[in-house]
Order: C-alpha cells, then structure tokens, then sequence
C-alpha cells in the first residue's frame, strides 16, 4: 500500500528471544481520562503488554482470525523487546492492519510490486533479506527500529501520522481507521484496559502552532499569516471573471514582502513564474504531498530548485504578481496530484491557518 518506504538501513535481529509464558502482566494507564489518551508516559515510567506469541486463543478479536492475532502478539513482542510503551506496541499493530491486514502477504502491490510481509516492506535494502521481511517478529523489529530513528517527538503525534513517516505511505491518514481494531485486539490479547480508549487515538497530545512559521508537533507550520482572504473552492475568478475552482487558500500574509514559510520538511521542485505569470515556488514533501505557494515577483523567490528545506523555513517574500489584486500568498495542497482544500488538510496536522 505505501507509495514507498524508503527509510534508512536498520538493524536486522537474528533470531526470537525466549518468549515468557503466560499472557500479560502488569500495565500503568497512560494518563487519566481528562488527559490526551495517545501520550506515552516519560521515559522510564511506561509499560508495555508482554504476552508470548504461543499462547494466543484461538479465537477472533475486532474481526481478526488466530493467524492474525499471533502476528499481532509478534509485533507486541517485538515492540517489548526494544523497551516500547503500550502506545507504540499499538501502533505497530495498527500499521500492520493498514499493510496487510495482519497477514504474511507473499506478494506486493501496484505502488510496491517489490513488497513484502506484515509491513510490506520494500526490497531496498533498508528493511532486511527477503527471509527478514516474511519474518513477523523481525519485520517487526525493523519496522519499530526505523520508527524510533526516523519519527522524533512521536509521543505528541497522531498514530497515523507516526506510521506515515515511518511507512511513507502515499496518504498520511491511511492507518486512522485502523486504530480503534488496533486497541480491541491489544486490549483483548492482553486482558487489560491500556487506556488508549477506542475514537481518541488520533489527537494530537500538544496544540499546533498559532505562529506562522512556528512548527507544530505534526511538523507542520503555517505557510504565512492570515486573515484568509479567498477559501479553497468555486469562485468567480477576479480577473478573468470566470466560475472556476479556486484550489487553494489566499493568505493576508501580513502584506507586500511578508515573509512565507515551508508549511512542511521538502525537497524545492519548482521555483520562476508559471503560464499566468504567478512567481512560484512548489515543494515536494514525500508520499505524494506538494504544496505551491504564488504570486511572489522574482526577488521574493528565496530558495532554488534542488535545495532541501525544513518546515518553519523562510522560503519566500509575499508579493502580487500574475494573476492578482494585491500582495497576498495563494497556498496550495496537492495529494497525490489532485487539489486538496489546505484548511482541514492543515488542522488535522494542528494546524490553524488564518
């Protein structure tokens, strides 16, 4: 399912560790019910469900057979084995059920024909031998090893948002519905309630930025600041006084030379004046996501295409060339090619634009 995973090498385990008998010890609750259930606790203070992969009923949990649920018990262990919270061990689980429905898939698919195993791991190198992606414990291993060494801060991000850059799958809230059968089948292997309550799993722990250019917990940032001055949607083109879809979202931007910033970690792919004679500038952020911002004139073009930025960056100058009524930044969304309208886009990654 993931339009590519192209994580750096990780390290591969050679064998099981002993697995302990029984089910299930103990487990703290992450936080009371007035707090933001997805947060794992400090370090040192979160417990993780130990169950032995052996000793799974055969029985179904969330719509998930046996097969299923002793691979699910094998990612548990996994995620125990490296020192993981519960939250962690779950959303191993839940990445699981979004690439391959818990199962030891033996073939690809059109975005991966090279993919393998529980995680669909690509044959690039960085997921291990062919032997190491069709194991469930030590896909596993490599799945949570590159989470760790590649989604910082992931404490205060949505689920589905730490698979998304662990994963690289092409829509970054592809896992969200898996979540809750995640919970079901930890909670039910491990007969304990791990208070993370089913439908809360994708809040985000801490609020997003209400400074453009601030990066928020998701990594994301506002690409200027507001008022919005024309939503995404229908409108009357002001100059061309046509009906059209307006694909972005138009950006006070605190005026002529405001500053614009990279709304995401990116690669430039773009940067000069498009047929309209709009100064652009697009950025290309992986897993099918680009974002353009227009109407700077040629000395509000900060940054060259090729060069690498950070979400927060300072990119651009606000402007009012081509086709506009005034200086102001049209921000756009793209996901997998197709316009998408940036306000939800942006507040599900915490981010309020305006």
């Amino acid at each position: 399912m993931a339009a590519s995973r192209t994580t750096g090498a990780v390290a591969v385990v050679a064998g099981v560790p002993v697995l302990a008998l029984g089910t299930v010890f103990s487990l703290l609750l992450l936080g009371s019910p007035s707090e933001a259930a997805t947060c794992n606790p400090a370090p040192g203070t979160s417990s993780a469900v130990t169950l032995a992969p052996a000793t799974v009923p055969d029985t179904t949990i969330a719509g998930y057979d046996h097969e299923q649920l002793v691979n699910a018990a094998h990612i548990i262990t996994a995620g125990k084995a490296l020192g993981l919270g519960v939250r962690d061990q779950t959303i191993g689980v839940m990445t699981a059920m979004g690439e391959s429905s818990l199962r030891v898939i033996d073939h690809g698919d059109a975005a991966g024909p090279d993919s393998r195993g529980l995680f669909q791991q690509r044959a690039n190198g960085a997921w291990g031998s062919y032997e190491d992606r069709m194991d469930p414990y030590i896909s596993a291993t490599n799945f949570f090893t590159a989470m760790i060494a590649n989604v910082p801060g992931r404490e205060s991000l949505e689920p589905t948002i730490v698979a998304h850059r662990t994963q690289r799958n092409a829509d970054p809230f592809h896992y969200t519905k898996y979540w809750d059968g995640a919970v079901a089948v930890v909670e039910g292997l491990s007969g304990v309630d791990t208070g993370l309550s089913a439908g809360t799993g994708d809040q985000v722990c801490s609020g997003g930025a209400a400074v453009p250019g601030e990066v928020s917990a998701t990594g994301w940032a506002a690409p200027a600041a507001g008022p919005i001055v024309s939503s995404y949607g229908m409108r009357l083109h002001p100059i061309d006084k046509v009906w059209r879809l307006h694909s972005g979202v138009d950006l006070g931007g605190g005026g002529c030379d405001g500053p614009i910033w990279a709304a995401q970690d990116g690669v430039v792919t773009f940067t000069g004046f498009d047929r309209n004679g709009n100064g652009t500038i697009t950025l290309d952020h992986g897993g099918g996501v680009q974002t353009s911002y227009l109407h700077q004139y040629a000395s509000g073009i900060l940054v060259r295409a090729g060069d690498q930025v950070n979400a927060g960056d300072q990119i651009g100058r606000v402007g009012s060339s081509g086709q506009s009524t005034g200086c102001h930044l049209h921000f756009s969304v793209l996901v997998d090619g197709s316009p998408t309208d940036p306000v939800p886009f942006l507040n599900n990654m915490g981010i309020q634009l305006g």
